[in-house]
């Protein structure tokens, strides 16, 4: 008897192991989302927008995948037009020698920005002009009480190569001249914000999103006014030097990515702008769709 007992027990728990396994949970039946992937890279500059943007795109599409990696506004470019990535962040406008080397690449302006000259908050200078600007970074200027300020040697910080913001800088501050010998290049905004917020007499240039109560924000005397750097003056046409946040692709997008970027120019998307320090674009009450 016992041993028929055990022998039913034995039949019933197979039954049961053979059940369990044919029988499946509701969430076993549902379809695996499909996973999409969109590769961004590039400037610094652009970065913050491209991060808050994509988070608040991948919380709204759950089947969103977006890696974003700064490196400057020529490694974007170049990574769009090789193919190492989808979208190309740049904070300059798409050089003759990269639209020669990459003609298929299309420009998609998704905000403006001024450029924001910054001193450390202990400095007494409130203002500068493009010229003594560009005499600061071509060595013209050596010491702060040249320019009215303290007795006090300049420490001139700039950005690397890569740098679209150096880029833009170099050509519509500097003429295209050349920098002092010996300027401390920075690879991204964020490294010249701190370096200049820890040294005294130093000197440095950053996007507006950058500018906060660690540093000193700098007026541009323009001969009959002195222009506070900000969104206001930018959007108004008044703060000299500004210019365009641009996102490049490999022809026209397609998907994730123009899905991507068409959130990025949507309304939703230009608040997130706005909120990141840049200035929207004037059109960002249409439909947000990309050509």
């Amino acid at each position: 008897m016992i041993k028929k007992i055990f022998g039913y027990g034995i039949l019933v728990l197979v039954a049961i192991v053979f059940l369990s396994g044919c029988m499946t949970t509701d969430e076993e039946k549902k379809p695996q989302q499909t996973i999409e992937k969109l590769s961004i890279s590039g400037s610094t500059t652009v970065l913050p927008i491209a991060q808050k943007a994509a988070e608040a795109f991948m919380d709204a599409n759950q089947n969103a995948d977006i890696q974003i990696m700064g490196g400057g506004s020529s490694v974007g470019i170049k990574s769009v037009g090789e193919g190492t990535a989808k979208i190309g962040m740049a904070s300059r406008d798409i050089k003759d020698s990269e639209k020669k080397q990459y003609p298929y690449l299309i420009e998609h302006v998704i905000a403006k920005d001024g450029i924001a000259i910054i001193v450390h908050t202990s400095n007494t200078i409130n203002s500068l002009s493009l010229e003594q600007v560009m005499g600061v970074y071509d060595g013209t200027y050596r010491n702060w009480n040249q320019l009215g300020g303290p007795n006090q040697e300049i420490v001139v910080i700039g950005r690397d190569s890569a740098s679209g913001t150096r880029e833009f800088f170099w050509e519509f501050v500097m003429k295209k001249g050349n920098f002092i010998p010996g300027m401390l290049e920075m690879n991204s905004n964020g490294a010249v914000k701190q370096q200049v917020s820890q040294t005294p007499g130093a000197i440095g240039y950053v996007g507006l999103g950058y500018v906060d109560s660690f540093v000193k924000a700098v007026k541009i005397d323009i001969g009959d006014e002195v222009i506070d750097p900000t969104v206001k003056n930018v959007l108004e046409g008044k703060y000299p030097i500004s210019r365009s946040m641009n996102m490049y692709t490999h022809g026209k997008p397609t998907g994730l990515a123009k899905e991507y970027l068409e959130f990025i120019l949507s309304v939703k998307g230009q608040e997130i702008v706005k909120e990141e320090g840049f200035v929207p674009l004037e059109q960002a009450g249409n439909n947000g769709k990309v050509l």
